[in-house]
């Protein structure tokens, strides 16, 4: 690597690889583009043929209107600065010491793609996943799509209160029909077209209070047409001690939803989703034939700081599957330092520590919080410090600085690069394909189907 330093006097553009091409990772790159001060030019890696990331393959299939952010994405790859270059995977297409030595500066922006596990006896039966897991699939992610899955259970666990858990309760418990309207996968709406789902558990180990989805996602279960919402009425009370301290707008939003859930008499539909509090999993139980055969949980109490307390009270839930939604990790990438304990890249303000030139964004730099907007203050920040360590001389210049010489390295490696006009061919393919069958997008899932559609 050259020990010269990037300077604008060097009469080139600062050159920079952004490592992952999901929210962060088009935030990250539009932020480079939209300052004045210094030419720029910016590679998009993803190891995906595909770009976008979690607003791809991680948002619910059913909420169209959060992926609409991708035209504005468009705009940012569509920019004669900025590269896109999938089916790239870091760290073996693309090594650390190869990067920098290619580029000025380096952007990490892979997100949190791992999952946190309960710890409990029986989490690695059968019927037993993370929801991660059901979310790829069913969004036809390509390292899910080909998994067979089944579902035969009439009871389901989902462990969590988050979004990510409504979510997947909700397309557990919607019909085929109200599922068409969205951009499921194709297989994913066969398997749930046979589901034998009748009962959905979500389990929060805390009160109802202290529950981190958003009201809007709540309400929908009020609005479903084959699924009854049951909350129980003790399990949504807080004392008027308590709720006199609760400022948060949205929580006081939740808790008038679930009480009017609670009031409300069951229908009679064919689905139910029970809305559970302060209950924790300690096991899932074997059938005998080593399935999830039922899941074991404790009733608690919520102590003075407002912590779950086990009451040593149990009960079993009638599942046949459970879904754990507990939090996502970072996962490490090959030559980064990583902090295992945090599942982050280790660094301050986004600079990466003991790294000059190395930047991170989004999940993988300050852990899995926020929604997709919140990604976009975060990369604006990291690549605001990468421009003040640019202008102040402070950054390693690259020693093959150029387009040329990132093409000359892939081609030589073999690697079969999916340009964004690649990306364009399959968009309209898939958009095409989705109109014929009166759905938003029908989804390409393979990653060879995908690479057969693309420019020329």
């Amino acid at each position: 690597m050259s020990e010269q330093t990037f300077s604008p006097s060097l009469g080139r553009p600062l050159r920079v690889a952004v490592i992952g091409s999901g929210p962060s990772g088009i935030y990250a790159a539009e932020a480079l583009t939209k300052q004045t001060a210094l030419p720029v030019e910016v590679d998009v890696f993803d190891r995906l043929p595909t770009p976008y990331g979690l607003v791809r393959y991680g948002v619910a299939p059913d909420h169209l209107t959060i992926k609409s952010v991708t035209r504005a994405f468009e705009k940012v790859l569509s920019d004669p600065r900025v590269r896109f270059l999938g089916n790239v995977e870091f760290g073996r297409d693309l090594t650390h010491e190869e990067a920098r030595g290619l580029y000025d500066a380096l952007i990490y922006t892979v997100g949190a793609s791992a999952d946190r596990r309960l710890g409990i006896p029986g989490e690695d039966l059968r019927g037993s996943m993370s929801a991660t897991e059901f979310v790829a699939w069913y969004n036809g992610h390509p390292d899910a799509a080909a998994r067979e899955l089944v579902l035969n259970a009439q009871g389901v666990a989902v462990v969590g209160v988050g979004n990510v858990a409504l979510d997947v309760s909700r397309i557990l418990v919607k019909t085929v029909e109200e599922l068409r309207g969205s951009d499921i996968a194709e297989h994913a709406l066969t398997v749930l077209e046979r589901s034998h789902v009748r009962d959905v558990w979500v389990l929060g180990r805390r009160g109802a209070a202290q529950a981190k989805f958003t009201t809007k996602e709540l309400r929908e279960f009020g609005e479903l047409s084959a699924a009854d919402p049951i909350v129980k009425p003790a399990e949504v009370q807080v004392d008027e001690a308590t709720e006199a301290l609760i400022t948060d707008n949205t929580v006081k939003k939740n808790l008038e939803v679930l009480r009017d859930f609670a009031v409300r008499t069951p229908e009679g539909k064919e689905r139910r989703i029970h809305l559970r509090f302060l209950v924790s999993p300690v096991e899932i139980l074997d059938d005998g034939t080593g399935h999830v055969g039922g899941l074991k949980v404790e009733r608690n109490v919520l102590d003075e700081s407002g912590g779950a307390v086990g009451t040593g009270e149990y009960e079993v839930l009638p599942v046949q599957m459970v879904l754990r939604s507990v939090g996502y990790k970072g996962v490490a990438l090959p030559g980064v330092p990583f902090d295992e304990r945090r599942g982050v890249i280790p660094n301050v303000e986004g600079r990466v520590e003991g790294r000059p030139g190395e930047y991170t964004a989004g999940w993988i730099k300050r852990g899995p919080s926020g929604v997709i907007g919140t990604n976009k203050k975060d990369a604006v920040d990291t690549v605001a410090g990468l421009l003040a360590d640019a202008g102040a001389g402070a950054l390693p210049a690259a020693a093959q600085p150029g387009r040329e010489a990132v093409d000359a390295l892939l081609r030589g490696k073999g690697v079969d690069v999916y340009t964004y006009h690649d990306w364009q061919v399959l968009d309209a393919h898939e958009l095409a394909q989705g109109e014929q069958q009166g759905r938003p997008r029908a989804k390409v899932v393979h990653r060879h189907e995908m690479l057969t559609h693309r420019k020329g």
